[in-house]
């Protein structure tokens, strides 16, 4: 499905966290994108900032205001060689752990679950660039719990072997 996706997030009144993976239209470049809202004053308090090492961490954007830090700080995106990893949780660590040690983006993924936040069980969503030469595929991938039961997860993996100029794809954490 075709999407605007500009309108669809300005119409849209929480579309939460999302990721955003593509080719750039002159299909010269990969695009990645990630983006992150917050319903609680806590969730809201964080900006993102580089990680001097291999990518972007999420931080306090006023220490005095920090609460619970589990599911707010985390490295939103990490590099491990020729794999950029992209996701709304510490699962970029499990991600990042599993490629270094040769395994697979959907083996670390089968680790983990949605986030134990009831009654939300927030998604966790994930993203992963691999690059060869003069070109890269890409993946996404979504944990969610069935139907609001949080005993229950759903994993969920895409693949685009052969990206398509001017084209990406988007996932995010709530439907609405």
């Amino acid at each position: 499905m075709r999407i605007d996706l500009p309108n669809a997030l300005c119409e849209n009144t929480y579309p939460g966290r999302g990721i955003i993976i593509g080719k750039t239209a002159d299909g010269r470049h990969a695009a990645v994108a990630y983006f992150i809202m917050g319903r609680s004053e806590n969730s809201r308090n964080r900006i993102f900032e580089e990680n001097e090492t291999n990518g972007i961490r999420t931080r306090a954007y006023d220490e005095s205001k920090l609460v619970d830090p589990s599911l707010i700080i985390y490295s939103p995106v990490r590099v491990c060689g020729d794999v950029t990893s992209v996701t709304n949780g510490d699962q970029t660590d499990t991600i990042y752990d599993y490629i270094k040690d040769g395994k697979t983006f959907e083996e670390a993924l089968r680790t983990r679950t949605f986030e134990p936040d009831p009654p939300n069980f927030t998604p966790r969503i994930s993203g992963i660039a691999t690059f060869a030469e003069n070109d890269f595929s890409y993946k996404l991938s979504i944990l969610k719990s069935n139907d609001g039961n949080g005993g229950s997860v759903l994993r969920f993996f895409y693949e685009y072997a052969q990206p398509v100029a001017g084209e990406g794809h988007f996932i995010h954490t709530y439907q609405c």
